[in-house]
């Protein structure tokens, strides 16, 4: 019975070769977007999960409110893990990482580096911690003496080549030996080390060493006991304030206690997120990977549902809308005795065969597509045809699809009746409905939702990167890794601001595009009260900086040379100002302590107030900001270029890099690169976005394309007889089109408010954002109008001009 079913339904399916096209491609290209959508939702999802004992596996987070500053931290102090490890039988182990950044790494016998972007310190038993292996060395006492290090697979070849890197040794930043000791392989990109080369023995780093409980720099991995739940052990984390830091504080702070603490609007919290969910759950100061956003995966599964929605959809309008075709067929049928679960059955067989058409060229749709699709999402994903439970998902997902989008045509064929079908009774209304007009505004209504969605996130872009951030980020060139030079800084410095080309030029190692960050606690002198105090980024530069980034100064100076006294001076931002409740011009000769947790204060005096500019990201408010005169702590050269040929003016520049720092690898980029890369997930969401929503129109265009073309045949005769009684092509054309107008006019009132509710949700997560213009509501509205125009008219103009002789034939 099942072979008779398949063969009636390929014959079937070949009699209407141009419906079968449209219900095929449209399914394919529905199934073909969802299996992408699919394997980055899979990829997001199966982060971390490949680490031993990865369920028991968390890391400790520290909330602290002080100085008129909230922030959340994914560091901790680095007596903590100890701490924890000691006091709580909960935890059956503690590791910690101190996160070093980009590196230059060279043999010592040779003179060229090569720079390493990710690189940190790590505990002695991190690798057992995680359940990791070496492919040459010994894990256990690979990091235990300092000085020792171990490569990634990628890096030991970069610098031995395929020889065994173990007991020789590599020059960091041209001043620490390291001798390697162990060499592990590559780690997953589906990590949070996965960008991470050089791991050094924390033990050569003092800091670690420290009892401190006020500078929070070290990520702390626990390991829970396997009866504990993480959600019943962060009450008694809390204890940890009260037993170390309050203690810690009161020798630099007598009479604190946590009462008084906390009735200033003051806290330190912690907590902890599990290790499986860092990347999707986890997005705070110092996290050791850029990571992700689980809103991300909530908005790409509603786009993968609406599209194979949208695909079911057209099968169910095109394969209802054919019912006139085939209403005699079913009249036949039942004559001669089929039975209804017969037909339904028949039905179902067609509907799955167009499933498993459309998954074959749902494949190869993919196959062509991933490459461009894991350049929009950042990712290097691969279809798993090796994987059972791959061919066991998608043959399961098709099965489904054929069922639910057969489902309704099926049952809708069924019941015709066979006395009013072969007489010829009621034709008109096989076939149409309420149903299938429904089905066409959901379509267009989750197509010009997609429209508005774009639009809204490219517009939020477009603000972003227009909008005044209070400095110059166009034409500035930042040479990285200057510390290379040496004490010949300040030279290559002036020789660069001296080339024709060159505005000006400043050494810092923090910019306001993603760079260093320090932060330090400041106290009002002689106010002893911590409503007094600020909690504030630190910055370092040097006497040029703000003429170089075209920063605004609202009271007092920066930094000059001809001032020596500026060695202890401070400029403050006015978010700072606010929270000392200071004016600007008040505030110039005040001085601030940085004497929280020191035995011996040091003063800094308020030289200068600058205008507030954005150095972080705009869904963040701009917080309080310090400078002090300090070059010496230079990373990077931030060059003004003038306009003109940059080109040239960068080869210049390297030349006198090479003179004075000759092998050293000339690292440079445009800071409005690096700004833009801030809103990386945001320029990906809004493409892929983009991609999905040309893709929706494409199905829904298909569909409607169908259905005018049915519509059309169905009324032959009505076009014939108008033709015959003197109507024009443009008013049988008018006639044709203005129904389905009606039904993309319902689906535009049914998107436009939930465009706006949805992504005024999503901007809600900018501190600085766009009010959605109008324009952005009737543009939608304007393009669904305008495609579906063009999708029906040809079908329609094509029946207008036929020669009504022809269209009032007898059959």
């Amino acid at each position: 019975m099942l072979k008779n079913n398949i063969k009636i339904a390929w014959r079937s399916l070949k009699k209407s070769p141009f419906f079968t096209f449209l219900n095929t491609f449209g399914l394919a290209i529905g199934m073909a977007g969802g299996l992408l959508i699919g394997l980055y939702i899979y990829d997001e999802l199966s982060f971390d999960d490949m680490f031993a004992d990865a369920d028991r596996i968390h890391r400790l987070n520290v909330d602290i409110k002080f100085g008129g500053q909230a922030q959340e931290f994914a560091v901790a102090v680095p007596p903590m893990a100890a701490a924890l490890k000691n006091d709580f039988s909960q935890v059956e182990e503690t590791t910690r990482f101190r996160t070093w950044g980009s590196m230059l790494v060279r043999r010592p016998e040779t003179t060229e580096n090569q720079k390493e972007e990710q690189s940190t310190y790590a505990d002695a038993n991190f690798l057992s911690f995680f359940g990791l292996n070496l492919l040459e060395g010994n894990a256990t006492t690979a990091l235990v003496q300092p000085n020792t290090a171990i490569l990634s697979e990628t890096a030991a070849k970069k610098y031995f080549g395929n020889t065994s890197a173990i007991g020789k040794s590599i020059l960091i930043n041209n001043e620490e030996t390291f001798k390697v000791t162990g060499v592990i392989p590559d780690l997953p990109k589906n990590s949070f080390l996965r960008n991470y080369s050089v791991f050094m023995a924390m033990e050569g780093y003092e800091e670690s060493k420290s009892q401190e409980w006020g500078s929070n720099n070290f990520n702390t991995f626990i390991k829970l006991i396997p009866s504990v739940n993480a959600a019943d052990f962060e009450e008694p984390l809390q204890i940890i304030f009260e037993k170390y830091m309050v203690p810690w504080a009161a020798a630099f702070m007598p009479g604190l206690n946590r009462e008084q603490f906390e009735a200033e609007g003051n806290y330190i919290k912690y907590s902890t997120v599990a290790l499986t969910d860092l990347h999707l759950a986890s997005n705070r100061v110092a996290e050791m990977s850029t990571n992700s956003d689980k809103q991300n995966i909530y908005i790409l599964s509603f786009i993968a549902l609406f599209l194979m929605t949208l695909a079911c959809v057209n099968f169910m309008n095109l394969s209802t809308a054919q019912s006139l075709k085939r209403a005699k067929e079913v009249g036949v049928r039942k004559t001669l005795g089929s039975s209804k679960f017969g037909l339904v059955r028949q039905f179902l067989t067609e509907s799955g065969l167009i499933s498993f058409l459309s998954l074959l060229v749902a494949l190869i749709v993919a196959i062509i597509a991933l490459p461009y699709f894991n350049d929009l999402a950042g990712k290097e994903m691969t279809i798993p045809f090796e994987n059972p439970l791959f061919w066991l998902t998608i043959i399961l997902t098709t099965l489904f699809l054929g069922l639910f989008s057969g489902s309704y045509p099926a049952f809708f064929l069924s019941r015709f009746v066979p006395v009013k079908v072969l007489k010829g009774g009621g034709q008109t209304n096989i076939g149409g409905g309420n149903i299938r007009n429904s089905l066409v505004v959901f379509q267009f209504a989750i197509s010009v939702f997609l429209i508005i969605s774009t639009l809204v996130v490219f517009q939020q872009l477009k603000f972003i990167q227009n909008k005044d951030l209070g400095f110059q980020k166009e034409q500035m060139l930042i040479i990285d890794d200057v510390y290379t030079v040496g004490n010949s800084v300040e030279s290559f410095k002036e020789q660069v601001a001296n080339l024709n080309m060159v505005e000006s030029a400043s050494l810092s190692s923090f910019l306001p595009t993603p760079s260093n960050r320090s932060d330090n606690g400041f106290e009002l002198e002689g106010s002893g009260e911590e409503n007094n105090s600020v909690q504030m980024q630190q910055w370092r530069v040097d006497h040029d900086y703000a003429k170089t980034l075209n920063l605004e100064m609202v009271a007092g100076r920066f930094f000059d040379k001809s001032f020596s006294t500026d060695s202890s001076g401070i400029v403050l931002n006015e978010s700072a100002l606010s929270i000392l409740g200071l004016s600007p011009e008040d505030a110039i000769g005040k001085r601030l302590s940085d004497g929280i947790g020191k035995e011996t204060p040091e003063y800094s005096t308020i030289i200068g107030v600058v205008k507030n500019f954005h150095y972080e990201s705009f869904k963040d408010n701009i917080g309080p900001l310090s400078m002090n005169v300090s070059p010496g702590y230079a990373n990077k050269l931030v060059v003004k270029l003038k306009p003109g040929d940059f080109k040239s003016t960068i080869a210049e520049i390297e030349e006198k890099w090479q003179a004075v720092a000759p092998g050293q690898p000339f690292n440079h980029y445009f800071m409005d690169d690096s700004f833009n890369n801030t809103y990386e997930s945001e320029q990906r969401l809004g493409s892929i976005f983009f991609t999905f929503t040309i893709l929706s129109l494409l199905i829904a265009c298909l569909g409607l394309f169908g259905l005018a073309a049915f519509n059309a045949e169905k009324r032959t005769k009505e076009i014939g007889v108008r033709k015959v009684m003197g109507a024009s092509v443009g008013q049988i054309s008018y006639r044709l089109t203005i129904d389905f107008l009606k039904l993309v006019g319902m689906a535009i009132l049914i998107a436009l408010p939930l465009g706006w509710f949805v992504m005024n949700k999503w901007l809600e997560d900018f501190s600085y954002r766009i009010d959605i213009p109008i324009w952005i509501y009737a543009l939608a509205a304007i393009s669904a109008i305008v495609i579906s125009v063009l999708t029906v008219s040809y079908q329609s103009i094509k029946a207008a001009v036929v020669n009504p002789v022809e269209s009032l034939k007898s059959e």
